[in-house]
């Protein structure tokens, strides 16, 4: 099988290689995940359970191992690339924990009288006394029971992105390997490594032999597989444009998209202004700003928008940018340099459409210094599309619902952030803004593993979160016992 170089996006460095996938390989891992099915699907759940936890431990054992090879292929700092393990130990440990609960229900099969034609009033409309109803015929009522049960659907795509190549992998392999599915998973074409690695972890935990398939392979080849309908679903991860052209092509499958976004944030007049500084920074320069619930448009209110500016551009200088792999850093290179010449092209149209930079705005290869432009408005690109970049846009707004139709001007709504002490505007604000998540008094980039996590508008569809995305990942089968 012909390999490719997986090379460092900070400095070129040859991280490893990895076998790259042709046709009669994507047919033999599909071939072999659907005979992993039939094992997984058959497994109880305490099995599935403790290969989950198995790897969870295994992972822990091998943390700094993971964290370094996230920060060479991905160029992620060491700092976020092991909070990135530490999280994706906690997504193994909670899938374990939910396999072992994840069931249907019971339903309620009482609620109407049906076919037995039950009738409670007599002809002039009153109500019949209980002791003169057919209490045996009432009886035989209740005992019908209805149980909805969820199995599992079947083999599941799984195509990933570059900027967590093992979390954002883990949210769909681990719940699809709780419930009893096998899953094919396509890498980023960036980092393919980690999920070799990740594949390796979850053999020795004892997953079955094909249950998790990795393939790197071209553009062409993963189109083939998101129409071939031996999969039950395709679950993706990565821009707009290529989700929905997924979605196109898919057929009859079950799809599942988690897209773009152009995060914003409210900073109101009463807000701790420290701490909304210190949160934007963080959802603003987190790796890179390559994270689609990352900070890019700012909303100040007029009587705190020139401190709040003062003091943000102030943390923004003291960043530490340089090497991921030492110690310190907060901000590495973006993916390659096409993506940073890419940012920073945006930037540079910005100011000659009259936007203003306040700090930052240059490149050294694929590092982008981290960067904050004011006077922006919400048809520049730098407002209007994804960045994925350090860059955030800083404006002023005088009333509440102003702000948050600004907010609402994107085609994107995947997670927003609210600074605020008004418990009213809080409230008002989850029932205005179009976004899948609203952080009151944080950033959008707050996650945690287990919460319902996707967006409105082109920002995706469907939710992923270990309990939510089982249930995408299964369907439900409908027993009802007659037992009178």
């Amino acid at each position: 099988m012909k390999t490719v170089k997986i090379l460092s996006p900070y400095n070129q460095a040859i991280v490893g290689e990895m076998p790259e996938s042709e046709s009669q390989d994507i047919e033999s891992a599909i071939q072999r995940s659907q005979a992993a099915f039939q094992v997984m699907r058959k497994l109880p759940r305490f099995v599935r359970a403790d290969i989950l936890m198995r790897a969870a431990e295994g992972l822990k054992a091998r943390r700094e191992e993971f964290a370094r090879l996230i920060a060479q292929e991905a160029g992620k700092p060491l700092y976020d690339a092991r909070g990135e393990v530490s999280r994706a130990i906690f997504n193994l440990s909670n899938s374990a924990a939910e396999a072992r609960r994840f069931s249907g229900e019971e339903v309620p099969l009482d609620m109407d009288a049906g076919v037995f034609e039950y009738q409670s009033t007599d002809s002039s409309g009153k109500p019949i006394a209980l002791q003169d109803l057919n209490l045996d015929k009432l009886s035989a009522m209740r005992r019908r029971i209805g149980i909805a049960r969820r199995f599992p659907i079947g083999p599941i795509l799984a195509i990933a992105p570059f900027n967590f190549p093992l979390n954002l992998v883990l949210h769909k392999v681990a719940p699809a390997l709780a419930v009893g599915n096998s899953v094919v998973l396509k890498p980023a074409p960036q980092t393919p490594l980690t999920s070799v690695l990740l594949q390796d972890l979850l053999r020795d935990a004892g997953l079955p032999d094909g249950a998790l398939e990795v393939c790197h392979c071209s553009v062409s080849l993963a189109e083939s597989m998101v129409k071939d309908e031996r999969f039950a679903m395709v679950s993706f991860t990565g821009s707009a444009k290529v989700g929905w052209h997924i979605k196109s092509i898919a057929g009859r499958k079950k799809v599942a998209l988690e897209l773009g976004g152009n995060g914003a944030v409210i900073v109101a007049e009463d807000a701790d202004i420290d701490q909304a500084v210190a949160r934007c920074v963080r959802g603003g320069v987190v790796y890179g700003g390559q994270y689609c619930i990352g900070v890019q448009r700012i909303l100040v209110q007029r009587s705190v928008y020139d401190n709040f500016l003062k003091k943000l551009i102030e943390k923004i200088e003291k960043c530490k940018v340089g090497d991921p792999l030492e110690e310190g850093i907060d901000i590495g290179p973006v993916i390659d340099e096409g993506s940073a010449i890419r940012i920073q092209s945006w930037v540079e149209e910005a100011v000659a459409q009259g936007a203003k930079i306040e700090t930052g705005g240059r490149r050294d290869r694929a590092v982008v210094q981290p960067t904050v432009l004011t006077k922006t408005q919400p048809n520049m690109k730098v407002e209007a599309e994804e960045i994925f970049g350090p860059v955030m846009t800083v404006n002023v707004y005088d009333e509440f619902e102003e702000a948050i139709a600004r907010c609402n001007n994107s085609k994107y709504g995947l997670q927003g952030g609210f600074f605020t002490q008004n418990l009213k505007h809080a409230f008002r604000a989850i029932e205005d803004w179009e976004v899948g998540g609203l952080m009151i008094n944080d950033v959008p980039i707050y996650r945690i593993d287990n919460m319902p996590f996707g967006g409105w508008k082109e920002s995706g569809l469907g939710r992923e979160g270990t309990r939510y995305a089982m249930e995408d990942m299964t369907d439900i089968r409908h027993l009802v016992i007659n037992y009178a």
